[in-house]
């Protein structure tokens, strides 16, 4: 565990470990300093069937190439069997505008990307066949599942490259992507879960009905917990081109705060309803602290199973 002592103090702020570089490297810190032997595998395969294919990507080995899928469409893929992983995992990081906000600390979606970079490199290393989906109005990066440790460098060079782009709508996004998900996964969804909160648990909730485990990391900023703003302020939106407005933050504060704690109550309380695992987790909280609270609460889960 991370003591409090200076040399340490890097690992405590998301912003100071930004300053390391390349996400790969971050990712590496943050699991290795901590989450490491925390991640117990919820799904155990017991069985050799053979389950489905997948795109070869390189670093898979040869012997696993379906030689006659070859034949018949030109194209490499491998043959996936029950026990080659313990878990598949889709990481889905939402790239739209609002992810986009930053004041006083890494943005939203910095945030959310080192996270799901170190996530990735913790399931990984335990075997699992980790994926991402990055999207905004649609989805706009996809790596399947896979736990060859390549397939980890893939995702890498996918976070690396995406920006926050345009607006959403987190419901419509989720229905598509439902349907391309055909085995029963974990899907961890990162972000400010900025949308209508009755079309977003239906969604949600069709995810839990195929009998897809779901964690949603709400990803939020201090300043939209807080709303700490004190001068007449423009606001602008990140997800919609000029859009800009001039306020008076002491006259919007009370009626901004009474508004949010009521979305993220409501949002608690649909995740409870349909069995999706919440969480909170402001940019301006440590890595370790966020995932290994949940890691640990994971696993009691597990046990009491």
């Amino acid at each position: 565990m991370f003591g409090s002592s200076s040399k340490n103090a890097p690992l405590q702020d998301p912003s100071a470990l930004a300053k390391f570089g390349k996400l790969e490297v971050v990712a590496r810190l943050v699991v290795e300093g901590f989450m490491m032997g925390q991640h117990k595998s919820p799904f155990k395969g017991s069985s050799v069937e053979f389950v489905e294919h997948r795109q070869y990507y390189p670093g898979d080995e040869i012997r696993h190439i379906d030689w006659r899928a070859y034949g018949k469409t030109g194209k490499y893929y491998i043959k996936e069997y029950e026990d080659e992983t313990n878990l598949r995992c889709y990481l889905v990081v939402d790239a739209s505008g609002s992810m986009g906000y930053g004041e006083s600390t890494l943005s939203k979606f910095d945030y959310a990307r080192y996270l799901a970079a170190s996530l990735g490199y913790l399931l990984l290393s335990q075997r699992d066949a980790t994926g991402l989906i990055t999207f905004d109005t649609k989805v706009r990066n996809r790596a399947d599942p896979s736990a060859n440790a390549q397939n980890f460098r893939r995702m890498i060079s996918m976070l690396e490259e995406s920006q926050p782009g345009r607006e959403t709508s987190l419901a419509g996004v989720f229905e598509k992507l439902l349907p391309t998900i055909k085995r029963r996964s974990l899907v961890v969804v990162l972000s400010d879960c900025l949308d209508r909160i009755e079309p977003l648990a239906t969604a949600l909730k069709a995810f839990r009905h195929a009998r897809h485990e779901v964690v949603l990391f709400h990803v939020a900023a201090p300043e939209e917990e807080e709303f700490p703003f004190s001068r007449p302020t423009m606001f602008r939106s990140l997800e919609r081109s000029g859009h800009r407005i001039l306020a008076d933050p002491h006259r919007l504060r009370t009626h901004y705060l009474e508004q949010y704690n009521e979305f993220c109550a409501a949002l608690v309380k649909h995740c409870g309803s349909i069995g999706v695992d919440y969480r909170k987790l402001r940019t301006d909280e440590p890595y370790h602290t966020a995932l290994g609270a949940y890691l640990d609460s994971r696993t009691r889960r597990k046990r009491k199973a």
